[in-house]
C-alpha cells in the first residue's frame, strides 16, 4: 500500500476506508464482526479511516476497533492508523453557532473514538448564506491549538472560501471532495489553488457510489428503486454529463483497460483519480472485507498512456458540470441538495 505525507509530521494511506456505509440505515448488507473487518483492512495498510459524527454509529465502531487493535498488534501498530472524522453542524444552528458548541461536538467525537486528540477534522458547513462558517473553521484551528485536534482539514467548500480559511489563518491540511470520471470539477480550479497551498485533496465518490463497476455494465438505465440515497446522488451526476448511453460507453472502456491489468472497474476508476494533481488519496466504501483484495490493487494499478487516452476519449463528449466543488449539491430546492439530509447532529451537547 503506497503511504503519502500530508505534512511532516501527518503520514497516512493513499486507500482510505471510507465509513459511510457502515452507518446505520445505509443498506441491508452488514458484516457479522465489523471490528474484524477493520483489523483485517489495517493490517493489510489501509491503516486510515474516514467518517463522521452524523454517520451514525461509526464513530462509536472506530473507537472499539482502536482498542481492540492496540491490544492484539500494541500501540506502535495503532500509532499508524489514522482516523479522518468530521465536523458537520446542522443547518438549523448555523445562524447561532458559538464555539461552546463547536467544542461539544468535538468533545463528543472524541468520546466516540476514544483519543485524547483527534488526528484529522474535515469542517462541512451546509449554507454559505450563514455566513459563520469563516469564523467556525477559526475555532476549530483554536481547539487544533489546545490540543484537541492534530490537523485541521475540510470538505466541500468551495475554492474561493477554502482560499479565505488560509488567509484567516485556518492551516488545512487537506479537502476532500467528490472527484471521479464522472465529476471534474475539482479539475477547474481547486487542484492547482491546493498545490500553491500545500492542501492535499482527498476524493470521495471515485466509483459514484458503486455506479463505476462491472454490476452496472450492460445494465438497463434505472428509472426508479435505487437501494440508497448515495445511488440517487451518483445517478443525477450520470444523467448532467450526459445520460446512460455515454455512461455505458465509459463502462465498456473501462472494462476493456481493466481486462488488460488483470483487475475489475472500480479499481482502474479509482486508480485514475490518484494520478490526478493534488490527489493524496481516495476514500474507498466498503461494508466487508469482501472487497479488500481489489481495494490493496489500486494503489499498485499503474495506467499507462493508451490507458488515460482512451478514457478521456469517451469523457470529451461529457458536458462539464457546473460551479465548483458541490456547488450543485447546495441548491437545496434543486435535484441534487434536495435528497441531502441536513440535521443529523441533534445528539450533540
Amino acid at each position: 500500500m503506497q503511504r503519502i505525507k500530508l505534512a511532516p509530521d501527518y503520514e497516512i494511506s493513499r486507500v482510505i476506508r471510507g465509513g459511510w456505509q457502515m452507518a446505520t440505515g445505509h443498506g441491508s448488507v452488514r458484516s457479522d464482526d465489523p471490528v474484524s473487518d477493520l483489523i483485517a483492512f489495517a493490517d493489510a495498510g489501509i491503516t486510515t479511516f474516514d467518517c463522521a459524527d452524523i454517520y451514525t454509529g461509526v464513530e462509536d465502531l472506530i473507537g472499539r476497533f482502536r482498542l481492540r487493535f492496540r491490544e492484539l498488534r500494541g500501540q506502535q501498530a495503532l500509532d499508524r492508523i489514522k482516523v479522518h472524522t468530521k465536523f458537520v453542524p446542522d443547518l438549523e444552528i448555523l445562524p447561532r453557532i458559538s464555539k461552546s458548541y463547536v467544542e461539544s461536538v468535538i468533545d463528543q467525537s472524541l468520546r466516540r473514538l476514544k483519543m485524547e486528540r483527534l488526528d484529522l477534522v474535515q469542517f462541512h458547513w451546509w449554507d454559505y448564506a450563514a455566513d459563520r462558517w469563516l469564523e467556525t473553521s477559526v475555532w476549530l484551528e483554536e481547539l487544533r491549538r489546545a490540543g484537541k485536534i492534530h490537523k485541521v482539514s475540510a470538505t466541500n467548500f468551495d475554492t474561493d472560501r477554502m482560499l479565505a480559511m488560509i488567509d484567516a489563518g485556518v492551516p488545512l491540511t487537506s479537502m476532500q471532495v467528490q472527484y471521479s470520471l464522472l465529476d471534474n470539477r475539482p479539475a477547474k480550479r481547486k487542484a492547482a489553488a491546493a498545490i500553491e497551498h500545500g492542501v492535499s485533496l482527498l476524493c470521495y465518490g471515485t466509483v459514484a457510489g458503486g455506479f463505476l463497476g462491472d454490476r452496472w455494465l450492460g445494465a438497463a438505465e434505472p428509472d426508479d428503486g435505487l437501494e440508497n440515497r448515495s445511488l440517487v446522488k451518483y445517478k443525477l451526476i450520470i444523467d448532467e454529463i450526459g445520460g446512460w448511453d455515454l455512461f455505458q460507453a465509459l463502462l465498456r472502456t473501462l472494462r476493456g483497460i481493466a481486462d488488460r491489468h488483470g483487475v475489475d472497474i472500480a479499481t482502474v476508476a479509482s486508480a485514475a483519480m490518484l494520478s490526478r494533481p493534488a490527489v493524496a488519496g481516495v476514500i474507498v466504501g466498503a461494508r466487508t472485507r469482501d472487497h479488500l483484495t481489489s481495494n490493496l490493487a489500486i494503489s499498485d494499478l499503474e495506467l499507462t498512456a493508451q490507458d488515460q487516452q482512451e478514457m478521456d476519449a469517451v469523457l470529451a463528449n461529457a458536458s462539464e458540470l457546473d460551479g465548483d466543488v458541490y456547488a450543485l449539491e447546495r441548491d437545496r430546492h434543486g435535484r441534487h441538495g434536495s435528497i441531502m439530509k441536513y440535521n443529523l447532529n441533534k445528539g450533540a451537547a
